[in-house]
């Protein structure tokens, strides 16, 4: 009997070092902090949708292909998602969102653009994906908030694939004050 102590022990310890150091497994996560979330591994986590053995659909969060430099072991505050206009619930995320006039203005808003850099990381690449400079989407919104990502993409051309952050300064350019809306 006393020898089932000591891998009961060695098993009870791995689970609380496993704890003690926060690690963050997307598989282990609920799905209310799912997405915009970053697994210890640097990989983002993404909400899904699946059936169950039963039929009945479901949501399960899942470990992306999608490595993320410079971040991990990350759940996005509430705050963040609140001042960029994210939706937590969101299966998947698409560019289309940048079409969107409202949800532009709220990212490049200087609550979500200078304080949220897992969101705007995520839409940086999103907008380098459809050959936008997500910095020039921005500076268009605050320049002139009724210009939209389709006119930025016709009067520019396709903008150069993405760059590290570090390179284009991303989180180093400061929005000017809103223009007034009268």
């Amino acid at each position: 009997m006393a020898s089932l102590k000591f891998p009961i022990f060695l098993f009870i310890s791995s689970l609380s070092l496993h704890a003690s150091m926060a690690e963050i497994i997307c598989e282990d996560l609920p799905k209310d902090v799912c997405a915009f979330s970053i697994a210890s591994s640097g990989k983002r986590c993404v909400l899904e949708t699946a059936a169950d053995k039963g039929g009945d659909v479901e949501h399960q969060c899942r470990t992306s292909e999608v490595v993320v430099e410079r971040m991990a072991d990350y759940i996005e505050s509430d705050e963040c998602v609140a001042a960029c206009g994210v939706n937590r619930n969101s299966i998947g995320i698409s560019s289309d969102s940048l079409l969107d006039q409202q949800f532009t203005a709220k990212l490049c808003a200087p609550a979500c653009y200078q304080n949220c850099p897992n969101v705007i990381d995520l839409y940086f690449n999103l907008a380098a994906g459809e050959g936008v400079f997500l910095p020039d989407l921005c500076n268009a919104q605050w320049s002139n908030p009724r210009r939209s990502m389709v006119d930025l993409i016709s009067s520019s051309g396709a903008a150069p694939g993405p760059v590290s952050s570090e390179a284009t300064g991303l989180f180093a350019v400061e929005a000017p004050a809103p223009a007034p809306m009268w």
